[in-house]
């Protein structure tokens, strides 16, 4: 049961998924996540980590989407301001937005991987959209969150726990360039 859960990844930053780490991973596409992956909840700003982590992957050549289940209004101001495409409103974990995001960027599913900060969200949706790779990054400021976002915190962390324990959840891969740097 667990294991239709698991990421394929788990991260503490964005910053830590490197061009040449994806590359590794055989990805050449993500699906991001706005709210608590890239930015604080209540912040309409990217983070300054999370945008220049975005600068890299650019020089990197990956594909870039950004995916949120947030009011389109907020998602595409946000998205504008870095500069991404992007499709708001998604209702992950429905898989239908993520399928179409990988169809209307001209992105491999099997090339392409959701990023996100929600086991319940992000990680369910990439799994039922039929991605290659679902990569879970610890929530920004989480503490921010709705308080319906908040309550499923709780136990996510629980079936991380024993996700990786079980060990379901991989480690990341050096890519070249990167040696020595464990997230």
């Amino acid at each position: 049961m667990f294991r239709f859960f698991a990421p394929s990844y788990h991260v503490h930053s964005v910053s830590e998924l490197t061009p040449p780490r994806l590359a590794a991973m055989g990805l050449e596409a993500l699906l991001v996540d706005a709210d608590s992956t890239l930015k604080h909840y209540s912040s309409e700003e990217c983070l300054p980590e999370a945008a220049a982590w975005l600068a890299d992957l650019r020089a990197g050549g990956i594909g870039l989407c950004l995916i949120s289940n947030g009011r389109r209004r907020r998602i595409e101001r946000f998205a504008a301001s870095i500069g991404l495409p992007f499709v708001a409103k998604a209702f992950k974990p429905l898989p239908y937005s993520c399928r179409n995001a990988v169809r209307k960027m001209g992105f491999s599913a099997a090339r392409t991987a959701i990023v996100g900060d929600q086991v319940f969200a992000d990680v369910l949706a990439g799994r039922l959209a039929g991605l290659a790779t679902t990569i879970l990054v610890d929530p920004v400021h989480p503490e921010e969150e709705h308080w319906f976002t908040r309550l499923k915190r709780r136990p996510e962390r629980w079936l991380v726990r024993r996700m990786t324990a079980a060990g379901l959840i991989r480690e990341l891969p050096e890519g070249e360039g990167d040696e020595g740097m464990r997230g």
